[in-house]
């Protein structure tokens, strides 16, 4: 849809309660308590199951639990975030949604982030080039195994032909067989091939059902010959770092910033901008609350 579509569809909080009531139950109320299938709607927009009289809300359990703002301002703020091309700031969303506090935009977009990944989103799969790289520091450093102060990010980068699919990226604590071979786990299917170089903590990855073909250094002329699909999604992904957020990334929540560059590259041909809202959304609906207390002092893992 347009925008002004989406101005029309959501005019009011009831528009925007009904709507979301159709995300949490598309095939209609059901009681979380007691499973049964009827209610009705208290003045307190608590949704009353007329068996066991259990109240329920439609934001409890979603990113938008305990919220005080209007729901038309966080549906609002999700639809220019998904329209943003290279990304949304904090800064940004308190201008769109004339929030007074700075505090209040940047904990909604690092909620929002929360919602760009659900556990049940499908594995790479097929071919896959995987390496590691490391981000931050005050120095571009180099993309070896050791660059002082930067984050190490496990990279992988499905092939789809000639072109490049989905991608994965992921904070990991070093370079090792433990730390590699669980990052290959989470995120690629077995049966996959796997294109990686030779270092010693992929070794063994076969074991767990992988093939792999093993990138010989020796015959890259230059670094972007060596693993060049993996090494182009790093450099795409620095340069979005400082062009959108300015490499203003604090190292406990980049992999917040990983996670949104992933959803967007991964819907990076995506005509449709009403459609990765409504995924969003869709997301948003299933995924735990977290407070601003937890995003500060507990990021993501």
């Amino acid at each position: 849809m347009t925008f002004n579509q989406f101005t029309l569809q959501f005019a009011s909080e009831v528009q925007c309660r009904k709507y979301l009531f159709e995300l949490r139950f598309p095939d209609g109320f059901v009681c979380p308590k007691c499973s049964h299938n009827e209610s009705w709607l208290r003045r307190n927009n608590l949704y009353e199951c007329k068996k066991c009289k259990h109240g329920t809300s439609v934001t409890a359990g979603t990113i938008f639990q305990d919220t005080r703002k209007p729901l038309k301002d966080w549906l609002v703020a999700i639809w220019w975030i998904t329209t943003q091309k290279y990304g949304a700031s904090a800064e940004g969303l308190q201008q769109v949604l004339g929030l007074k506090s700075y505090e209040t935009a940047w904990t909604w977009l690092h909620k929002i982030r929360t919602a760009m990944v659900v556990p049940t989103r499908s594995k790479l799969s097929g071919t896959v080039e995987v390496d590691e790289t490391f981000i931050g520091g005050e120095s571009a450093g180099k993309r070896g195994r050791g660059a002082g102060n930067k984050t190490l990010v496990a990279v992988a980068v499905e092939l789809d032909g000639k072109r490049l699919g989905r991608v994965r990226l992921s904070i990991i604590k070093d370079a090792s067989k433990q730390s590699l071979h669980g990052f290959i786990k989470e995120n690629i299917e077995a049966g996959s091939k796997l294109v990686t170089d030779d270092w010693t903590g992929y070794f063994g990855i076969e074991d767990e059902g992988y093939s792999r073909e093993i990138y010989n250094q020796s015959k890259a002329e230059s670094e972007d010959e060596l693993l060049p699909h993996v090494h182009l999604i790093v450099s795409l992904l620095k340069r979005w770092l400082l062009g959108t957020h300015q490499g203003a990334v604090e190292k406990k929540h980049l992999q917040s910033y990983l996670n949104e560059y992933v959803f967007r590259f991964n819907r990076r041909t995506s005509s449709k901008r009403g459609l990765l809202f409504y995924r969003l959304l869709e997301n948003a609906m299933v995924v735990s609350p977290t407070t601003y207390r937890n995003l500060v002092e507990k990021p993501l893992p």
